[in-house]
């Protein structure tokens, strides 16, 4: 089976749980690390699936591998191969495919819960979780349209689009990628992440506040990416 190529735009957001989930069920991958240098190739064929990472940067900068990243992801769409993005790569998969990327209302940082829709498509994707809330883990400022063709799947109240589907596509504006220890590294970037919230907005949690909300919010959203994910493969390329 050809590998499920893995973009990496930035060195502390991996494939985490993804990685984890794929060798559960002999899946092979391989990383592409853009933020080391690494060029997109230009042909998805050589791949059974793409996944792109998240990221700090913006869909929207003037960075040299945006465009070749929205090219590969137009011609694994035309190629039938599917494609599943997490927060950065959910943008990039939106705006690849005629969405756009903008300012979301409020940042969103630690815990939250979604909200599911119910029609047959959502429950194509989410199986028993349509229609129904969700524990997930934020990190955004921005988020995406749905792009034409689409449909989303999953919302909040503070972010109205958090997950959309397109046939074999998948984007996730949450990280449902997440590991413990992953949630650690990024808690270290927080300050940063939050200057200038004064006071801090609801949808923004404290590093004390993830930790101590880790144990019981993250086996429902094991839970949920075993679903998403175990969708999503479905569609792959041998």
């Amino acid at each position: 089976m050809r590998p499920v190529a893995v973009f990496r735009h930035f060195r502390t957001e991996g494939p985490g749980y993804f990685a984890i989930f794929l060798e559960k069920h002999g899946i092979p991958w391989r990383v592409t690390a853009i933020d080391e240098g690494a060029s997109i190739p230009e042909d998805p064929q050589q791949f059974s699936g793409l996944c792109f990472m998240g990221g700090p940067m913006s869909v929207n900068d003037l960075l040299p591998w945006i465009e070749p990243a929205c090219a590969l992801i137009r011609a694994a769409v035309d190629a039938g191969i599917p494609v599943i993005g997490h927060c950065l790569g959910s943008q990039l998969i939106s705006k690849a495919l005629g969405g756009s990327v903008g300012r979301n209302p409020v940042k969103e940082i630690g815990w939250g819960r979604v909200l599911a829709e119910s029609d047959n498509l959502a429950r194509h994707w989410l199986g028993n979780f349509a229609g129904q809330c969700a524990d997930v883990f934020h990190w955004h400022g921005e988020t995406f349209s749905i792009p034409p063709g689409a449909s989303r799947i999953l919302g909040s109240p503070d972010c109205t689009n958090q997950a959309f589907v397109r046939d074999h596509h998948l984007g996730l504006q949450c990280h449902i990628e997440m590991t413990p220890e992953m949630i650690r590294r990024w808690c270290k970037a927080w300050d940063k992440e939050t200057s200038g919230l004064d006071p801090l907005p609801p949808s923004v949690q404290t590093p004390e506040m993830m930790e101590a909300e880790l144990a019981t919010r993250l086996p429902q959203m094991r839970q949920l990416a075993d679903q998403l994910y175990g969708a999503w493969i479905k569609g792959l390329r041998q």
